[in-house]
């Protein structure tokens, strides 16, 4: 069964980090781009950035640039988001999606989806 699965989401303090998770079963994640995207309350998904499968990070949201980065862990078979200096404007639900490649950020354009991991950023 082809899966996506987001994982590390929480609670943390402005200027905290947090290490987000999406883990793929069912296909080899090494052959997909992978893009995250997040849903903030009461406002539109957004794309946040993306991995291509060579590995080079595009951003398309230029708030985030500086602070989160991509990574992957290919015997694993995920996609590590590592978000730093965290602000409570990053609070959102964020969805991990694997496409052919870092083109764009139409979410259902995607060939797979994760159902979301909730990320707070408060006192």
């Amino acid at each position: 069964q082809v899966r996506l699965v987001e994982s590390g989401g929480g609670l943390v303090q402005p200027g905290g980090s947090l290490r987000l998770s999406c883990a793929a079963s069912g296909f080899a994640l090494d052959y997909y781009a992978v893009t995250w995207f997040r849903q903030a309350p009461g406002k539109e998904r957004e794309g946040v950035l993306c991995i291509s499968k060579s590995d080079v990070t595009t951003y398309y949201t230029d708030s985030v640039k500086g602070r989160f980065t991509l990574s992957r862990a290919s015997g694993k078979n995920t996609v590590y988001l590592q978000m730093d200096s965290l602000k409570p404007e990053d609070t959102a639900v964020y969805y991990c999606t694997s496409g052919r490649g870092c083109r764009g950020t139409n979410f259902y354009g995607m060939d797979y989806w994760g159902k979301g991991t909730p990320v707070t950023v408060s006192p």
